[in-house]
Order: structure tokens, then sequence, then C-alpha cells
């Protein structure tokens, strides 16, 4: 269990976190939620001990161990992909390494009945046993599983490091993160370099994973797959909800009009009062009254509204007309070195109008074919573009051709020319360029902030056929979701590259996948494809399971009849462990009706508009319901840990 005590962090002025309270338990997944900049990666910083907080306390389990996965991570060299995540079991690697010192101390000696030697030799046995304990036999095929699939290949396995993308790199630590199997994992915008096989992978691995999960994320869908509760952070505050994302939502919506009813019930009484005081100040007969009302307003606590979430709504500028064949591919191939073949001999057309999801495993060459649609990738064939067709690209590496003496402003303006600069402002607040930001020069900019810079290009932009690739990677939730209302309304031709499920199956209308060099259409929805590629990443990830089981039993020399006994053992000891949880259960069940019960009660009472005269009894109900709150917050968490657990011994 982590659990972080009164944190505040400010910056100059402004304060980040102000006093708030975190608690994850041991088999816990939970989202840290907020706008951007709200403190969400620092916060993880903090549990993980990188940053110190101006105040407060992190508590965690003296036995915790703690995997942070960062957003950006450094270029790894030198070792070849399946050495360095074998790196990462530090204490297997340790005890080999002793091993392979004794072993060379022991075909030393030339006595071997001298007590040295047997001492040794014993050491030796002692440790094979713990390398056993540790899992170490099984080793090889977990880092294959994991590799494998995160979107690696076998041929992956024995090349270099420094030949991997920045992508492929964040893999790579992701992958030795999940082999140190640590027991908090805080992990920040973990998705944003998968294809969706492996972020489909990855989330079954996550859903299952024996420990607790601290995730920030932009992908809905993924969020609701894994996560049990939510932290929101509204600066400076933080706010839990139990749950998935999706729950999340509905909660904070009744939670935001059950705080305006309270914040306007609270205005109409600060009046009367206000009123009052103003009527008979100056009224000696009413001096004492006055004085009396006057502590009382010092003593209320003044309810404050949120800031206004509300999305921006805007339409891409409406493209300039062009023919009914956007482009038309005809025989079109494409190899490295003239030896690696990603396309071979493809023939497709795609028509004005259409919205298309290109989807298949990653290095399949999706980005290669955007690449070549655009221009800026040689190719064998032919392409024919259509009537007045003008592309633009929106890829990783497009921030790289922004000018970097420019302002924000003035790039964005450069293209957005039949714009008027409010709805330039108003679109770049939208993308997190608010106020002053927008006068910054490009070369101060960080790598995600000129993407979005890039992205802006492109929406205010006049081209009719936009190719996006991964466009959400550097997007919170609420920009994500201005991103896909505007594709909607979108009147030109869209090719989407992402694996974002919730920006495919909102914005396209026609799938296409590339599978051995060659493009075909998904006769189907997105569901129904994503259906079909979850059933092959968990019928590989079973396989590979499978085969390890089955030389695990083999190596143990277990017949069919002992494995029956053994599971039969295994269930009894199952009973003997949840039977206790179960009661524990119970009883917390019993307790959190009757406080949601009493929660109920106290906010009925609430919404009556006399419910403010007598102050006493504000402040008294006030402060039960702040109680009321607590102690649900505290009971969920534990129903959650609970449940948790039991779930946890039952597939083990």
């Amino acid at each position: 269990m982590i659990y972080l005590e009164n944190i505040s962090v400010s910056f100059g002025t402004r304060a980040l976190l102000k006093n708030i309270n975190f608690q994850v338990g041991n088999l816990e997944k939970v989202a840290l939620v907020g706008n951007n900049g709200s403190g969400k990666s620092t916060l993880l910083k903090i549990i993980k001990g990188d940053i110190q907080a101006d105040t407060g306390r992190v508590i965690k389990s003296r036995h915790s161990t703690i995997g942070y996965l960062p957003q950006e991570v450094e270029v790894i060299y030198g070792n070849t992909l399946f050495d360095e995540v074998y790196s990462a079991a530090a204490d297997i690697v340790k005890i080999e390494q002793e091993l392979n010192e004794i072993n060379k101390e022991l075909s030393d000696f030339e006595d071997k009945q001298s007590s040295e030697y047997l001492e040794l030799l014993n050491e030796f046995t002692l440790l094979h046993e713990k390398l056993s304990y540790y899992g170490a036999y099984e080793l090889r095929g977990r880092i294959e599983k994991i590799l494998t699939g995160l979107g690696f290949t076998k041929e992956d396995f024995n090349r270099k490091l420094e030949l991997f993308s920045g992508g492929l790199q964040m893999r790579v630590l992701l992958a030795k993160l999940l082999v140190q199997n640590p027991s908090i994992l805080l992990l920040d915008e973990p998705t944003n370099h998968l294809d969706i096989e492996s972020l489909l992978w990855l989330e079954n691995f996550l859903k299952n994973y024996k420990g607790a999960i601290i995730l920030v994320s932009h992908d809905k869908r993924f969020m609701d797959n894994i996560v049990n509760g939510v932290y929101e952070i509204q600066n400076p505050n933080l706010y839990y909800y139990t749950g998935n994302y999706t729950n999340y939502l509905v909660e904070k919506n009744i939670r935001k009009q059950q705080l305006i009813s309270k914040f306007e019930n609270q205005q109409r009484y600060l009046k009367e009062q206000e009123k009052f005081i103003e009527r008979f100040r100056y009224k000696a007969t009413k001096a004492r009254a006055v004085q009396s009302r006057l502590k009382l307003l010092e003593k209320v606590e003044k309810i404050e509204l949120p800031e206004d979430e509300t999305i921006l709504n805007f339409k891409f500028p409406s493209p300039q007309p062009c023919g009914k064949k956007v482009i038309e591919l005809s025989n079109l191939s494409k190899s490295y070195d003239g030896r690696k073949k990603i396309l071979t001999n493809v023939n497709f057309t795609i028509l004005r109008g259409e919205k298309i999801a290109l989807v298949g495993k990653n290095g399949t060459g999706k980005s290669t074919l955007a690449r070549i649609l655009s221009g800026v990738e040689s190719y064998e064939g032919s392409i024919e573009l259509g009537y007045n067709v003008k592309i633009d690209l929106y890829s990783q590496n497009f921030s790289d051709t922004l000018e970097d003496s420019k302002t924000v402003l003035e790039t964005v303006s450069e293209v957005a020319t039949s714009v008027p600069e409010k709805n330039i402002r108003s679109v770049l607040g939208c993308f997190l360029f608010t106020d002053d930001d927008v006068f910054k020069p490009v070369n101060v900019l960080s790598g995600g902030e000129k993407s979005r810079i890039a992205l802006v290009k492109m929406i205010l932009g006049n081209s009719n056929f936009l190719i996006f690739d991964e466009p959400t990677n550097h997007l919170d939730l609420r920009s994500k979701q201005v991103l896909i209302e505007a594709l909607k309304k979108y009147t030109g031709t869209l090719l989407l590259i992402s694996h974002d499920r919730e920006l495919l199956e909102e914005v396209a209308t026609k799938i296409i996948y590339i599978e051995n060099g060659s493009i075909k259409e998904f006769v189907g929805t997105l569901a129904e494809y994503l259906s079909i590629i979850e059933k092959e990443v968990i019928e590989q990830d079973s396989e590979i399971v499978q085969k390890r089981e089955t030389q695990k039993d083999e190596a143990n020399n277990l017949t069919p009849y002992q494995r029956t006994i053994k599971e039969k053992q295994r269930r009894k000891q199952i009973n003997v462990l949840i039977s206790p949880l179960k009661k524990k259960l119970k009883q917390v069940e019993e307790d959190l009706i009757k406080l949601e019960s009493r929660k109920s009660e106290i906010e009925n009472l609430m919404m009556k508009e006399d419910f403010y005269k007598d102050t006493n009894f504000v402040v008294e109900i006030n402060n039960e319901y702040k109680e009321v709150e607590k102690s649900i917050t505290h009971l969920t968490l534990e129903w959650e840990k609970l449940i948790t657990e039991i779930e946890n011994i039952k597939q083990n």
C-alpha cells in the first residue's frame, strides 16, 4: 500500500497541489486524471521519490517496489534487446553472476573432498534453489511473452538497442518494468507508442497484474478496461471516484450538479446575511446581532465552483473542392535496400469524403504508406492524384519542420490566412496554448508542444486530404475530444493511423488493413475488427504460457492423476484463504449501504431552501457530511481491495 498525506506543491505563487491525500491499496488499479499541467506527472514523480513535495509525506510499505514509466525516455545503447530486458531481473542476474564465480572456483579445486570444496558446493546448491524461487527458469519464457506482446519479433531479440526508434525504446523500458514485476506500477501515458495489437495485449496484461497500478492516460477505453478507481486533480484539490472512467464521468456530473445547487443555496444565504448587516450596521440596538453575523460569515467555508470545462465547438475551414477520385494506387511497391519488402503490388483507390482507418500490426508499413501518399517517400509503381487534391500529413516528426524563430501564433497564422486571429487563439487554447503561450518562440517548446502546433496547422490549413499518423499522442482528454468533434464534421477526405479506439470509432467510416504487404478492406465495424485482433493476441499469449506450463509439468514429471490431485489441493487452499475475506467483505458492504443512505438524507436536507437559516445546524451537518464522505471513500477502497484480493487468490 502507498499513502500520500497532506501533500502540497507550489510553483511560484501558483498552488499546484494543496494538502491532498492519496491512497492506493496493494492490488488497486487507479487512473489519475486532470487537465494538462494540473500536476499528474508531478504527483507520479513524488510517489517515485524523484521530486520532494513542499509539505506532507509519502508512506509506503517497507517491502514495496516501484516501477515508473515516464512519458519520454533517453536512448539506450550497447545491449541487445533480449539481454537488456533480461538485465531488469536484477536479483536473478546477481545470483547467476555469483553462480558463475563459484563454478569457476569449483573447477579450480583439486581436492574434491575438502571442506572448502564441499562448502562451496553447498552454496552453489542453495543459489540454484534461490534461482528457482525467483522464477529464473521461467524468466526467458516470460520475457519472450512480454516482448512478443509489445510487438517485437523473434528477429528483434538479438538486435542492438540503438537500432530501435524512440517509440520502440519506450516499449523496451515498459518491457523491463513488466519483467521487474514491481508491487506498484506508475505509468505515464503508456499507450503513446503502441499499435492496436500491442495496446490490446498490454491492456489484458495489466488487467491481470498482481500489483497496484497508478495510470495516467488519454485513452478512455484503456482506463475503462483496467482501473477500478479514479483520482481527479482539480487544482489544487484531489477528488476520488469509485469505478472506471465512464463511471467517473457520470459521478462527476452528479457531484457537479449537487455542488452548483449547494453553491446557489449558500449564495442566497450569504446575500441575506450581508443584506441584514448593511441594513443594521449603524444601529446601536442591532450592533451585537450584526457582529454575531459577521463572525458567522467568517466561519462559513465558501463553496467554489470548478473551472468551466466546456469543449469548444469549432469546425475545420471548408476545404477547397476536388474531384471524386482523390488518389489511386496502381501496382505500388516499397522495399528497403532492395531486400526488405514492405508493400507489394498494392492497388487501391480513395474517394472524396471517405474517412478511412488504416490498421495493421506493427511494422506492416502503415506509416510508410502515409509518407508515400504525402510525397515524402519514394516507391515503385504509380500514384494518380485526383483533380485539385491537396494533401497534408501529420506525423510524429513533422514538428521538426517548424521554424524555430517564429512564435506559436505566427506559425499557425501562416497557413490560416483566412481565419480571424481570435478564432486562431481559441483553437490554440483547445490544444493547451493559452494566454501568453501563443507568443512563445518555437525553439523553446517541448517535442509534445511542437507536435500540437503541427496539428493545429493542419486543422486550420486549406488541404482537402488529411493524413494523420498517431495524432492523439500528445493531447490530453479535453484536447482529444476537440479534435474528434472537429474531424467528425470535416467535409474533406481523411486517412487515420492510430491506436486510439475512441478516435477511430467516432470518426472512421471505413476500415482498411495492411497484411503481408497488401491492402485489404475490412467488411465490418471497428469493434468487430478489434474483437478478432484481441482474440488473436490472447491466443498467442496462451500458446506461450501453455508451452511453458507443459515444459514445467514435464520437468517435474507430473502425471495427469498427479496434476488432478494437485489442483484439488490448490482449491482447498483457496477456500481457506478467501473465507475470512468474504466475511469481512460482507460487513464492509453493509456499512457502505448505511453510509450511502445517510449521505442521501443529508444531501436532500441541503437542497431545502430553509437549510441555511440555522447557522449552527449548517456547520454541524456540513461536518457530518464530510465525515460520511470520508468514511465512504475509506470503505470503498477497502471493498475494492478485498474484491481484488479474492479474485487474485482465485486466479493464483
